[in-house]
């Protein structure tokens, strides 16, 4: 496998850290900010040097590049493979309403015979996107991995957008899938936070929207507890997430807050809120952050014989990049110790990360996390 990497600026517009002339690629991942990948001369560049690769791609809240973040950029991670397969779909999400079907028909159109992994970028805002992992999930075979993110739009969360060819839209779910038996590919996830306060029980939900815990207003709940901070809200409710916790099998996700409707007296989160299930406030540590993205990376290499991967695909929530500020950039040297000095690192800060907690356990949506996919060719 062969990856290089390029970085599009307004000022120094599209440069490559390796070549001159780029050999061939067949898949080239772009990540950067809504204006930049809404600017199609900005696409028509990258094509240009990249003729023959599929683009796949989002708009995010700060660029991943190696150990670096950017913000108003395009990181461009360019991908030749010696011989590992790739298809690449997409679909359109009109509505949160229609995320599992989303899912399910853009799993359904991948053939899956040697599919070994499906890597998606979603819409972050007009999407639940626990059920577009269910969606996704329920079509696949058993053996065939789950990774990816949903977009952002900085801390804006005004609107986001997907690129996948040289076209740019928001509403949409785009996918590569990898196929062969020379592909080992690892995905994990942590997080870092801890939980503070007492467990309430939601007692009004609809989806992805949240309307009552313990009996009373989730929304005057959540403005109680951030005190000067919910004038900020829906951004300052990235700062104190949702940990969310199934009685059934005792399991816990963390939820983020997308929007607030004061009139309904709602919170609308990245994914599902079941009524049954308790929800507990949760605030930054911020060493457990870091040591959340290190053991992310530790995770990952399970899967790829615990060698240094070729690349990564590191996909951290926008809330952790909010609370950790100039240490932000700590967690991607936390990776980099774990994956060695020859791994491509590549990503972005997101909505919402796509990824099973560990290699062996299911996909679900996650917020406030670490995620990290590691490829290698063998």
């Amino acid at each position: 496998m062969n990856v290089w990497q390029l970085q599009w600026t307004r000022a120094t517009g599209l440069q490559s850290f390796e070549h001159e002339a780029d050999p061939p690629a067949d898949l080239a991942f772009l990540f950067g900010s809504r204006a930049a990948l809404q600017d199609t001369d900005v696409i028509a560049t990258i094509r240009h040097r990249l003729p023959s690769a599929i683009l796949l791609g989002c708009s995010t809240a700060g660029e991943i590049l190696g150990t670096r973040i950017y913000d108003d950029t395009v990181s461009v991670t360019a991908v030749r493979f010696e011989s590992t397969r790739i298809a690449a779909g997409a679909v359109c999400i009109a509505t949160p309403a229609e995320s599992y079907s989303a899912g399910a028909k853009l799993a359904q159109s991948f053939p899956m015979k040697d599919l070994v992994h499906l890597f998606v970028l979603s819409d972050g805002l007009n999407v639940n996107g626990s059920e577009l992992v269910k969606g996704l999930s329920d079509n696949l075979p058993e053996q065939v991995t789950l990774s990816g993110g949903l977009s952002g739009d900085g801390e804006a969360f005004g609107e986001t957008t997907i690129i996948f060819g040289e076209a740019q839209s928001g509403r949409t779910v785009a996918a590569v899938g990898f196929y062969g038996d020379r592909l080992e590919v690892g995905c994990a996830s942590l997080g870092g936070w801890d939980s503070f306060g007492p467990e309430r029980l939601v007692t009004k939900s609809e989806g992805n929207v949240l309307y009552e815990l313990d009996g009373v207003s989730a929304l005057d709940l959540y403005k109680r507890y951030l005190g000067d901070h919910a004038k900020q809200l829906p951004g300052s409710g990235l700062l104190f997430p949702l940990s969310i916790r199934d009685p059934q099998n005792d399991t816990s996700v963390v939820r983020t807050i997308l929007a607030v409707d004061d009139a309904a007296q709602s919170l609308t989160f990245a994914g599902d809120i079941p009524v049954g299930w308790y929800g507990r406030s949760m605030k930054a540590n911020f060493d457990r952050l870091i040591d959340g993205a290190i053991g992310a990376a530790r995770n990952s290499l399970v899967k790829v014989s615990e060698h240094q991967p070729d690349f990564a695909i590191l996909i951290s929530c926008v809330g952790r990049r909010m609370v950790l500020r100039q240490r932000t950039e700590e967690e991607l040297e936390g990776v980099r110790d774990v994956v060695g000095p020859a791994s491509v690192l590549a990503g972005f800060y997101s909505y919402g990360e796509i990824s099973p907690f560990t290699p062996d356990a299911k996909c679900a949506l996650h917020n406030q996390t670490m995620t990290i996919t590691s490829f290698r060719e063998i």
